[in-house]
């Protein structure tokens, strides 16, 4: 009695655990197959499970149900895949289409018919369409992406030469249709080797709190930044003997109008904006303005040698 009590508490823990989160490919097929069974025949179907693996060819042909629907899909570069329907898939999607809803009753057995794959197809291209846009950005769209409907067969011996004998990437679902009224097994078999389109991989959104520590580390860096700057008083014009001959004190006439008329140039000579001269806090200022308004802020210019103002400036010869 014990034996058994534990045993039955193993079995019901294991069927409380929730599945594995299906993701990439797996997750898109049972939105794409949900999506073409409403929008093809307006039915309701769920995916109750899906299994992702890979397989070789000997192993996928044995695991195809009897008097399944087998499609062959067509892909990139002549790559052949397959779609497998159960029966009772089959004949759900037949009834919803020929009378409307889907019967509880078993399927008929017989094998599926060139007519039954043709009242399929769209509902088969739409969910391989379907998977195709939701894997955009997903790496499985290089072996998931390009194939659509090509043939009907009607039996699955010749599928051990029509198939390239390599490794395939599985989706098996578990489906149920118009809430369990009928209940199967939907295959979708491609080359784990796909040669189908890139992914268009989504770009990196920036972190915006990084972002705004670097913006204030750098506006910190150029605020620090030293930038020097000459005040340009005005330009003379004297000869070359008179140069030779300057010595400490001399002065040369520059004009009063200078001091209303300043440009402030960088060491390369190229003039960056103009302004007049003034004072700020004691201290010799260029207010500067912009070309065409009138001067609007003050800003102080370290002077290395302060004189007053006057209509001509001495001359201190270096050293």
């Amino acid at each position: 009695m014990e034996h058994n009590g534990i045993k039955r508490k193993i079995d019901l823990s294991r069927k409380s655990a929730a599945p594995p989160e299906v993701k990439g490919a797996g997750r898109s097929w049972k939105l794409a197959l949900a999506r073409a069974a409403r929008d093809a025949v307006d039915l309701d179907l769920v995916v109750s499970d899906l299994r992702q693996n890979r397989r070789s060819l000997t192993e996928l042909l044995e695991l195809l149900p009897e008097r399944a629907l087998i499609i062959m899909l067509e892909g990139p570069k002549d790559g052949l895949g397959l779609l497998v329907l159960s029966p009772e898939v089959l004949s759900g999607i037949l009834e919803m289409q020929m009378v409307g809803k889907v019967s509880t009753a078993p399927p008929l057995t017989r094998r599926p018919t060139r007519t039954d794959a043709a009242m399929v197809a769209e509902m088969i291209d739409r969910a391989l369409d379907g998977l195709e846009a939701e894997l955009l950005q997903s790496a499985d769209l290089i072996w998931a992406s390009g194939f659509r409907y090509a043939s009907f067969l009607e039996d699955a011996r010749p599928l051990g030469l029509l198939l390239e004998d390599v490794s395939y990437r599985l989706l098996h679902a578990d489906v149920s249709l118009s809430d369990g009224a009928k209940t199967g097994e939907v295959l979708l078999a491609l080359p784990a080797d796909g040669k189908g389109r890139q992914p268009k991989l989504l770009e990196t959104t920036p972190n915006r709190a990084a972002a705004m520590v670097f913006g204030a580390a750098l506006g910190q860096q150029v605020q620090e930044a030293n930038v020097e700057l000459i005040a340009v008083l005005a330009r003379v014009k004297v000869p070359l003997d008179l140069t030779m001959h300057l010595k400490p004190g001399d002065q040369l006439p520059i004009g009063a109008a200078a001091l209303d008329h300043i440009d402030i140039e960088g060491l390369d000579g190229v003039r960056l904006a103009g302004g007049k001269l003034g004072q700020n806090r004691g201290m010799r200022a260029v207010r500067l303005a912009e070309e065409g308004k009138p001067a609007a802020q003050v800003t102080q210019v370290k002077v290395l040698e302060a004189a007053p103002p006057t209509a001509s400036a001495p001359v201190q010869k270096a050293g």
